[in-house]
């Protein structure tokens, strides 16, 4: 099971570098914000597995939390994005 997980982290990290590649050359502020929210949820994945390996039931809050400001911060500048491009 260790070993099955240790793959997924090794995923997961390169998933996360590919989705830095992005935050940093993304040609629209659109498409960087959605590769830092990816990179958000990829990091909610990985301290996912690390739970799941270590049986820690400590980290769940900081799943939760991780997610939530993911989800808060996408939110707000997709508002952003919206006042400042106007009707």
């Amino acid at each position: 099971m260790a070993g099955f997980i240790t793959i997924i982290q090794v995923i997961l990290a390169g998933a996360g570098m590919l989705a830095l590649v992005r935050a940093i050359q993304g040609p629209t502020l659109a498409d960087r914000i959605v590769a830092v929210d990816l990179v958000l949820l990829l990091l909610a994945g990985g301290v996912a597995a690390h739970a799941a390996r270590s049986g820690s039931e400590l980290l769940v809050p900081v799943l939760v939390v991780v997610a939530l400001v993911a989800f808060a911060s996408t939110v707000l500048v997709a508002r952003f994005i919206e006042w400042r491009d106007g009707p």
